[in-house]
């Protein structure tokens, strides 16, 4: 099989390889099978999109929204070598799924607003799939509304003109959407499980995601949620792009 790519950016090396690992997992995938790019630690090589199944972008603590002057050197090539990538991806329409990042990064690519006006604080929220994305293969098999994890700064606040919606949340109404066929981004963070999640939540208890000295209420909040089945969303695109 032809490995899969995974592009990162967190700085953290702790977070970085759980992040890793959990892609791994939930995607049934071994190291072989998944290729690591750290973008936060040096320039994107180039990328032969014939090399690989398919590609995912991780979660990351750069927020597209943030004004310009704002973002480091290292953001503002990130942001660049991505809309490089998307403008391939996009156009052969590749196999790709951004995870939290990857809404942001798809949708300013897109031309959605992307702003602060529905952020989420770290837990679970009830997902909610439209006909569309009930018909969708990635989602196909999971129930109309399921739990999953989230914790991000900015959203979509307009859907991409290009885009299909396939689910929402109460307090977010662009949680999944699809580019053409199989370009995807998820809001919520589809390879979280409860143990992986309260190790973010300990990584970026200073980020400004919540007040740092409730590390320990949102953790405890985080293992009183059950979430089981967005983790089946990565398994689903490992199965229908992994390429001989």
């Amino acid at each position: 099989m032809k490995p899969f790519l995974l592009l990162a950016t967190r700085a953290e090396n702790h977070a970085a390889d759980a992040e890793y690992a959990s892609f791994l997992r939930f995607g049934g995938l071994a190291a072989s099978e998944l290729h690591r790019v750290r973008l936060e630690a040096g320039p994107l090589p180039e990328v032969d999109l014939a090399d690989y199944s398919g590609i995912f972008l991780g979660g990351s603590p750069f927020n597209s929204s943030d004004p310009q002057e704002l973002k480091t050197g290292i953001q503002h090539r990130v942001e660049r070598e991505l809309a490089a990538l998307l403008d391939r991806v996009v156009a052969e329409d590749f196999p790709f799924l951004g995870a939290c990042y990857g809404v942001g990064t798809l949708g300013r690519h897109q031309g959605a607003v992307v702003d602060t006006t529905y952020a989420e604080p770290i837990g679970a929220v009830e997902i909610t799939v439209n006909e569309d994305g009930a018909a969708d293969p990635l989602l196909a098999g999971l129930p109309s509304s399921f739990a999953a994890y989230v914790g991000h700064k900015e959203a979509c606040a307009t859907l991409p003109g290009s885009a299909v919606l396939l689910a929402s949340s109460a307090t977010c109404p662009v949680q999944m959407f699809r580019v053409r066929d199989n370009v995807y981004a998820t809001q919520f963070h589809p390879e979280l499980d409860v143990e992986a999640l309260v190790g973010r939540i300990g990584t970026y208890r200073h980020a400004g995601y919540f007040p740092p000295e409730q590390a320990e209420e949102y953790m405890e909040r985080a293992r009183a949620t059950v979430v089981d089945q967005p983790e089946a969303i990565l398994r689903a695109f490992v199965t229908r792009y992994a390429r001989r």
